[in-house]
């Protein structure tokens, strides 16, 4: 299972898109520049979110290198096969982590401010969005095909998109670290549960595919 591993997270680095990186930098920039204190804390948001977009955008590696016909063929139960995604997964959020980190570090030596409950928050945010990008995506993926998967994380983007602006042209983004903090302890509790869940329903799939 090691080996599979190491091979879904080897994919996830070699598929990398060099335009969503470019088109995910600029947004990133932009962002800092324009959030003062809170740069770092919106910047991991959508790091967070192209981890997750990038995870599901690595089935498409698979597909054209053929790896579905030998991935069935392999002496290899579903659930692990399955579960090597999953955990790859939580692999490349170490990705997340450290660029927040990085994130959360420049915003606060460029705006002379540390601010350690928008840092946990910011660590919070890149562990969980791209569990939950995947858990929402990786079940159409084995169900329905890669190009489901891939769209399901395009209208993934969406909601996301307006709560952020919600909070940053209307309750403002003070609000939205006050929120955080109100549901943490809930969403910490739920998204262990979607991403099992999720596992869960992708064994399904994937079997019906063998």
């Amino acid at each position: 299972m090691r080996g599979l591993i190491y091979k879904d997270v080897f994919v996830f680095f070699k598929s990398i898109d060099k335009k969503l990186l470019l088109i995910a930098g600029a947004a990133i920039a932009l962002l800092m520049l324009q959030t003062g204190v809170y740069a770092g804390l919106l910047a991991s948001v959508m790091l967070a979110m192209t981890i997750g977009m990038q995870n599901v955008m690595s089935f498409a590696c698979d597909e054209k290198a053929g790896w579905k016909k030998y991935q069935l063929a392999m002496p290899v139960s579903s659930l692990r096969v399955v579960a090597s995604k999953y955990i790859s997964v939580l692999y490349t959020a170490a990705v997340s982590v450290f660029g927040s980190i990085v994130f959360n570090l420049a915003g606060s030596i460029v705006f002379d401010s540390f601010n350690p409950q928008i840092w946990s928050i910011s660590i919070a945010v890149a562990i969980m969005v791209p569990l939950i990008w995947t858990g929402i995506c990786f079940p159409f993926t084995y169900w329905f095909g890669y190009h489901s998967g891939q769209t399901m994380g395009l209208i993934s983007v969406i909601p996301m998109f307006y709560i952020i602006k919600y909070f940053e042209d209307g309750a403002g983004i003070s609000a939205l670290v006050t929120n955080a903090e109100n549901y943490a302890a809930a969403a910490f509790i739920a998204v262990p549960i979607v991403f099992a869940v999720s596992m869960a329903a992708s064994v399904i799939g994937y079997e019906r595919k063998k």
